[in-house]
């Protein structure tokens, strides 16, 4: 192992030290807090849209939280971080580019075959 790896991990692993389990207690409470959010959410009447946009904004924020903090990112240095968010990007422009084929279900229908 080369000295710049080794200084490397030596940073990480200080950086590791620093945060202690209250910091892991208050993000875990604060997903209870938008999960139980988004089941109160499930029982209102609202539109769907609204409820919907709602709902994937909560999402997002949860899903920043966990992959800050419990999978570690945010202590990662800064290549890994743009490594793993740009994967994420691409990622959902793929799903954004072929989401339209799923619905030409709707337009096709189902042949099943049977006349």
């Amino acid at each position: 192992m080369d000295a710049t790896q080794l200084g490397l991990e030596q940073r990480v692993a200080e950086q590791h030290r620093h945060h202690g389990k209250a910091q892991f207690l208050w993000v875990w409470v604060a997903l209870l807090i938008m999960t139980a959010i988004e089941v109160y959410l499930a029982y209102q009447n609202l539109e769907p849209v609204r409820m919907l946009s709602i709902l994937m904004g909560l999402s997002i924020l949860k899903a920043g939280l966990i992959i800050a903090y419990f999978m570690h990112m945010k202590f990662e240095m800064t290549q890994m971080r743009w490594l793993t968010m740009s994967s994420l990007v691409f990622c959902l422009a793929m799903m954004m580019v072929f989401l339209p084929d799923a619905f030409r279900i709707l337009h096709i229908g189902v042949n099943l075959g049977v006349k």
